[in-house]
């Protein structure tokens, strides 16, 4: 593992401890019985009754074990040690079936060798991969040839934008692919929470990218759809909806603010 990622890494074990404390991901609630998915994911992915499920970048496992509430069988990943541990701690506290493995996802292979009817992932995910292209064979590789891999992450056309500003501005280039350090103060849940990981490292990610990456792989989207919401705060000046979206205000010019791929394996 490269020094960026072993910085992610250290990064990631603090947020878990953070993520779980904040309000932002109600932990107490998602006990108590509620599912943290989004709408958008639910409706799009559909019944996963008796469907074999693998989530890739879980986090903490709220994901991953809400699908299984919904009847899918799960298996969830991610290089967090921190974050599987509580993950499977919760799997056990609520009595929800699910397997949860740490890895890195580029080593993945070493640890796990079956393929699944869904491979998920969520929001927040891309910007953590060096490698698309090595990200989407490993989705190709796990996934059965009557199954389906789904994806809805945050739009990269949005993530030009700056994320500080009270106003739409420009602050980044959308071809950009070069590593890029920003500083750390606390966890996008929780930015006042102390943590000791003071900078992060992001690979930048266009949408014509992802496409290609999966192409080549062999796996073809059934659909492409880009949304005008987002689920978090993104910017100052977006407005929180119903069902925790975030939308820009009444009036102003709309911009995709996350995306969403359904895809097959090539027959």
């Amino acid at each position: 593992m490269d020094e960026y990622r072993q910085n992610n890494l250290a990064l990631w074990n603090e947020w878990t401890r953070i993520n779980a404390a904040s309000s932002e991901y109600r932990l107490q609630q998602f006990k108590a019985g509620e599912n943290s998915l989004a709408p958008l994911e639910l409706t799009e992915v559909g019944d996963v009754s008796e469907r074999s499920l693998l989530h890739l970048q879980c986090h903490f496992g709220m994901d991953t074990l809400s699908w299984a509430r919904l009847g899918a069988r799960v298996t969830g990943i991610d290089f967090s040690d921190e974050a599987i541990k509580l993950a499977r701690s919760l799997s056990s506290e609520l009595n929800v079936p699910a397997e949860f493995i740490q890895s890195d996802i580029y080593e993945l292979p070493q640890h796990l060798d079956r393929q699944f009817d869904i491979v998920y992932t969520s929001y927040g995910v891309l910007s953590w991969l060096a490698d698309l292209n090595a990200w989407a064979r490993l989705v190709a590789r796990y996934l059965k040839p009557d199954g389906f891999f789904y994806i809805a992450e945050m739009h990269p056309f949005a993530m030009i934008f700056d994320d500080e500003a009270s106003e739409v501005r420009l602050r980044y280039s959308y071809f950009n692919r070069e590593v890029e350090r920003f500083s750390v103060s606390g966890s996008y849940a929780d930015p006042t929470a102390e943590c000791a990981v003071k900078e992060e490292y992001n690979w930048p990610y266009t949408l014509g990218g992802v496409i290609n990456a999966l192409l080549q792989a062999g796996l073809v989207p059934e659909y492409l759809h880009e949304h005008p919401f987002t689920v978090f705060q993104q910017f100052p000046y977006l407005v929180k909806k119903e069902n925790h979206c975030w939308v820009q205000p009444e009036g102003m010019p709309q911009f995709p603010l996350i995306f969403s791929i359904k895809a097959q394996k090539r027959k």
